[in-house]
């Protein structure tokens, strides 16, 4: 309405995609800057970049269980390396002490949705333990499925090489085009790990409006129901066993596209890097983030994932040198780490989300902001 831009008439424009046309131009805005972005970016700062795209699929994911469906999970990491062994397993050949499932390597268009459905089904061989526990005991319980992981990628050799030896991720070859070599795309010459980030950049552009959609969909309205009152989703017809199942089902595809995703910029796979410590990052991704929100995982996994690059950047304003000092970037990044979260969640639930909704609402209200 003329005067009111804010005000919201029905209910098809509160769960439209894009209330406003300043929501569309921002975005379009955005779209171009981080098109824009890695033509000049230098390459010690592209690299992350691009893993942070692939990263924040993960994150997606984690939070469309925990933020949107309320089903606290610690066992992430355990489908991210489902999804990047099955991805490798389709995409490579025999290796020292591992065996691919053909004598050659599948596509890309068929090894990554194959790594996501992979990780779905196990997603929902899981989810029936999410209908008898709820809270720190579900926390506790997916935990277990990360150790459970651990133990089955070091001792399937077979599939894995086994700890200390590990195997070649899976290569990203599309209909014979190769994003893993330099080359000239539409008479642009482009490096590999340009073309890395521009195909991190669409695929999550897709998953994002899918899940976007998803979020205010029946099944999305189902999660925040189950997530807020489960009993009383329930009693109001909700199938809870249903839509469990799909939470998790959803999330561990995400997750598995994420996995076979991530360590093709690496290009190898070892067992032990499918710990604890991959799935706190992406709890970390959720949290500062902002919880419930798609543009906060995007926002927390780009972060996350550019913090060591901001350390090392800021290091040389420090007043001692981290490779010689008492903290070094590691350590940093472990504090940092706990206190954003620490904070977000005191401060902040919403995260950097909820920082960006601040700004933008003080600035709407200026010069009467208070």
């Amino acid at each position: 309405m003329r005067g009111r831009p804010g005000l919201i008439t029905s209910y098809r424009k509160d769960i439209s995609l894009f209330r406003t046309g300043t929501q569309r131009l921002w975005l379009v805005v955005l779209l171009l800057v981080a098109l824009w972005l890695p033509l000049w970016m230098p390459n010690d700062w592209l690299v992350p970049a691009g893993i942070s795209l692939f990263a924040a699929i993960g994150a997606i994911g984690l939070n469309l269980v925990t933020g949107y469906a309320g089903q606290v999970s610690l066992g992430h990491a355990f489908f991210l390396g489902i999804g990047a062994y099955t991805a490798s397993a389709l995409s490579t050949v025999e290796g020292p002490g591992t065996r691919g499932l053909l004598a050659y390597g599948y596509d890309m268009i068929i090894w990554l949705p194959a790594a996501g459905l992979v990780a779905a089904l196990l997603g929902v061989i899981v989810a029936p333990v999410a209908l008898r526990l709820k809270g720190l005991y579900l926390a506790f319980v997916t935990l277990g499925l990360v150790f459970l992981g651990q133990h089955l990628f070091q001792s399937w050799r077979e599939l894995t090489g086994g700890a200390g030896i590990g195997r070649r991720a899976a290569e990203l070859s599309l209909l014979g085009f190769r994003f893993d070599e330099d080359g000239e795309v539409f008479g642009v010459f482009l490096s590999d790990t340009q073309k890395i980030y521009f195909l991190g950049f669409v695929l999550l552009v897709v998953m994002a409006l899918v899940a976007k959609n998803l979020a205010r969909s029946r099944i999305g309205r189902a999660f925040a129901a189950i997530r807020d009152r489960d009993i009383a989703a329930e009693i109001m017809g909700i199938d809870l066993t249903r839509y469990k199942v799909i939470a998790f089902a959803i999330s561990s595809f995400y997750a598995g596209v994420a996995g076979a995703l991530l360590f093709t910029v690496t290009g190898f796979l070892e067992p032990n890097a499918f710990n604890l410590e991959l799935s706190i990052f992406y709890v970390a991704m959720v949290l500062i983030g902002g919880v419930a929100t798609i543009s906060g995982s995007i926002m927390g996994a780009v972060f996350v994932t550019m913090l060591p690059n901001l350390i090392d950047f800021v290091s040389d304003y420090l007043p001692y040198d981290p490779a010689t000092g008492p903290l070094n970037t590691g350590q940093l990044e472990a504090i940092l780490f706990g206190l954003l979260i620490v904070v977000f969640l005191i401060f902040e639930p919403l995260g950097l989300y909820g920082l960006w909704i601040r700004i933008r609402n003080y600035w709407k209200a200026w010069p009467f902001s208070y």
